[in-house]
Protein backbone atom coordinates (compact mmCIF):
# COMPACT_ATOMS: atom_id res chain seq x y z
CA UNK A 1 0.00 0.00 0.00
CA UNK A 2 1.20 3.51 -0.68
CA UNK A 3 2.01 6.17 1.84
CA UNK A 4 0.59 8.87 -0.44
CA UNK A 5 -2.75 8.50 -2.19
CA UNK A 6 -1.33 10.09 -5.36
CA UNK A 7 1.05 7.18 -5.95
CA UNK A 8 -0.47 4.09 -7.50
CA UNK A 9 2.13 1.47 -8.34
CA UNK A 10 5.40 0.88 -10.12
CA UNK A 11 5.23 -1.29 -13.24
CA UNK A 12 8.49 -2.85 -14.43
CA UNK A 13 8.96 -4.05 -18.01
CA UNK A 14 11.18 -6.67 -16.44
CA UNK A 15 12.61 -9.02 -19.05
CA UNK A 16 15.77 -6.94 -19.59
CA UNK A 17 15.54 -4.40 -16.78
CA UNK A 18 18.91 -3.92 -15.03
CA UNK A 19 17.54 -1.91 -12.09
CA UNK A 20 14.97 -4.26 -10.54
CA UNK A 21 16.80 -4.54 -7.20
CA UNK A 22 16.99 -0.76 -6.91
CA UNK A 23 13.28 -0.45 -7.60
CA UNK A 24 12.45 -3.04 -4.94
CA UNK A 25 14.46 -1.15 -2.31
CA UNK A 26 12.98 2.25 -3.16
CA UNK A 27 9.43 0.89 -3.38
CA UNK A 28 9.74 -0.80 0.00
CA UNK A 29 11.04 2.41 1.58
CA UNK A 30 8.09 4.38 0.15
CA UNK A 31 5.57 1.54 0.57
CA UNK A 32 4.64 1.42 -3.12
CA UNK A 33 3.31 -1.72 -4.80
CA UNK A 34 5.46 -3.13 -7.63
CA UNK A 35 4.31 -5.24 -10.59
CA UNK A 36 7.19 -7.13 -12.20
CA UNK A 37 5.92 -8.02 -15.69
CA UNK A 38 7.77 -10.55 -17.84
CA UNK A 39 7.33 -13.31 -20.42
CA UNK A 40 9.14 -15.84 -18.22
CA UNK A 41 9.63 -16.62 -14.56
CA UNK A 42 11.75 -13.96 -12.84
CA UNK A 43 12.86 -14.21 -9.23
CA UNK A 44 11.40 -11.51 -7.00
CA UNK A 45 11.77 -10.79 -3.29
CA UNK A 46 9.28 -12.36 -0.93
CA UNK A 47 7.34 -9.20 -0.09
CA UNK A 48 3.57 -8.64 -0.05
CA UNK A 49 3.82 -5.48 -2.18
CA UNK A 50 5.95 -7.03 -4.95
CA UNK A 51 3.90 -8.94 -7.48
CA UNK A 52 5.18 -11.18 -10.28
CA UNK A 53 3.12 -11.08 -13.47
CA UNK A 54 3.95 -13.64 -16.14
CA UNK A 55 2.30 -12.91 -19.46
CA UNK A 56 2.12 -15.04 -22.57
CA UNK A 57 4.95 -15.35 -25.07
CA UNK A 58 3.11 -13.31 -27.71
CA UNK A 59 4.97 -10.31 -29.09
CA UNK A 60 4.30 -7.27 -26.87
CA UNK A 61 2.30 -9.24 -24.28
CA UNK A 62 4.17 -7.60 -21.38
CA UNK A 63 3.84 -4.18 -23.00
CA UNK A 64 0.11 -4.65 -23.51
CA UNK A 65 -0.41 -5.79 -19.90
CA UNK A 66 1.39 -2.73 -18.55
CA UNK A 67 -0.19 -0.25 -20.97
CA UNK A 68 -3.69 -1.50 -20.14
CA UNK A 69 -3.13 -0.78 -16.43
CA UNK A 70 -0.78 2.23 -16.18
CA UNK A 71 -2.56 5.43 -15.20
CA UNK A 72 -1.93 8.82 -13.64
CA UNK A 73 -0.14 8.25 -10.34
CA UNK A 74 1.74 5.19 -11.57
CA UNK A 75 5.41 4.89 -12.51
CA UNK A 76 6.49 2.71 -15.43
CA UNK A 77 10.09 1.58 -15.88
CA UNK A 78 10.89 0.57 -19.45
CA UNK A 79 13.44 1.05 -22.22
CA UNK A 80 10.74 0.28 -24.81
CA UNK A 81 9.86 3.58 -26.53
CA UNK A 82 6.44 2.52 -27.94
CA UNK A 83 5.43 1.25 -24.49
CA UNK A 84 6.72 4.47 -22.93
CA UNK A 85 4.57 6.44 -25.38
CA UNK A 86 1.44 4.48 -24.52
CA UNK A 87 2.02 4.95 -20.79
CA UNK A 88 2.83 8.67 -21.08
CA UNK A 89 -0.45 9.12 -22.99
CA UNK A 90 -2.24 7.33 -20.13
CA UNK A 91 -0.77 9.83 -17.66
CA UNK A 92 1.88 7.66 -16.00
CA UNK A 93 5.38 8.81 -15.13
CA UNK A 94 7.77 6.82 -17.33
CA UNK A 95 11.48 6.32 -16.71
CA UNK A 96 14.06 4.37 -18.69
CA UNK A 97 16.59 2.21 -16.79
CA UNK A 98 19.28 4.81 -17.54
CA UNK A 99 17.27 7.54 -15.82
CA UNK A 100 15.79 9.05 -18.96
CA UNK A 101 12.35 10.45 -18.18
CA UNK A 102 9.80 10.15 -20.96
CA UNK A 103 7.33 13.04 -20.86
CA UNK A 104 4.59 14.39 -23.10
CA UNK A 105 7.18 16.91 -24.37
CA UNK A 106 9.92 14.36 -25.10
CA UNK A 107 8.13 11.22 -26.23
CA UNK A 108 7.48 12.40 -29.80
CA UNK A 109 11.18 12.94 -30.48
CA UNK A 110 12.05 9.64 -28.78
CA UNK A 111 9.59 7.80 -31.07
CA UNK A 112 10.87 9.59 -34.16
CA UNK A 113 14.48 8.74 -33.33
CA UNK A 114 13.58 5.11 -32.62
CA UNK A 115 11.70 4.82 -35.90
CA UNK A 116 14.56 6.43 -37.85
CA UNK A 117 17.09 4.02 -36.32
CA UNK A 118 14.80 1.07 -37.09
CA UNK A 119 14.49 2.23 -40.71
CA UNK A 120 18.28 2.60 -41.00
CA UNK A 121 18.85 -0.89 -39.59
CA UNK A 122 16.26 -2.44 -41.92
CA UNK A 123 18.03 -0.74 -44.85
CA UNK A 124 21.28 -2.42 -43.83
CA UNK A 125 22.99 0.45 -42.07
CA UNK A 126 25.11 -0.68 -39.13
CA UNK A 127 24.07 1.57 -36.25
CA UNK A 128 25.72 -0.22 -33.35
CA UNK A 129 23.92 -1.17 -30.20
CA UNK A 130 23.30 0.61 -26.96
CA UNK A 131 26.31 1.38 -24.82
CA UNK A 132 26.90 -0.89 -21.82
CA UNK A 133 24.87 -0.13 -18.70
CA UNK A 134 27.04 1.74 -16.18
CA UNK A 135 27.12 2.81 -12.55
CA UNK A 136 26.39 6.34 -13.79
CA UNK A 137 23.21 5.02 -15.47
CA UNK A 138 22.19 3.29 -12.23
CA UNK A 139 22.72 6.51 -10.27
CA UNK A 140 20.80 8.57 -12.85
CA UNK A 141 17.95 6.06 -12.67
CA UNK A 142 17.76 6.27 -8.88
CA UNK A 143 17.68 10.07 -9.07
CA UNK A 144 14.92 10.00 -11.69
CA UNK A 145 12.89 7.48 -9.68
CA UNK A 146 13.24 9.58 -6.53
CA UNK A 147 12.16 12.70 -8.44
CA UNK A 148 9.11 10.92 -9.92
CA UNK A 149 8.03 9.72 -6.48
CA UNK A 150 8.48 13.18 -4.96
CA UNK A 151 6.48 14.79 -7.81
CA UNK A 152 3.63 12.34 -7.25
CA UNK A 153 3.67 12.91 -3.50
CA UNK A 154 3.53 16.69 -4.00
CA UNK A 155 0.69 16.31 -6.46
Amino acid sequence: MTDASRIGAIFIDADACPVKREIYRVAERHRIAVHVVANALIAIPDHPDIHRVIVGSELDAADDWIAERARTGDIVVTADIPLASRCVKAGAKVIGPTGRAFTPDSIGMALATRNLMEDLRSAGTVTGGPRPFSDRDRSAFLSALHEAIMQLKRG
